[in-house]
């Protein structure tokens, strides 16, 4: 049974770097107060629009 629950670990590692690397990102790039609160959410976000963007190019959405 824990071989099972051990085979999805990968993309949880990549994601969470991802994250740190753009909320790094995104605090390094904010000016202002508000940009900084911001920089979290980006981080959480930004994947999913990469996919976005991703197919709106390949299917020329």
């Amino acid at each position: 049974m824990a071989k099972d629950s051990a085979r999805g670990a990968g993309g949880g590692v990549v994601y969470g770097f991802g994250f740190i690397g753009a909320a790094v990102y995104y605090f390094q790039a904010g000016d202002t107060f508000w940009e900084f609160v911001l920089a979290v959410p980006k981080a959480l976000i930004w994947p999913g629009v990469l996919v976005y963007e991703l197919f709106k190019g390949i299917y020329g959405g």
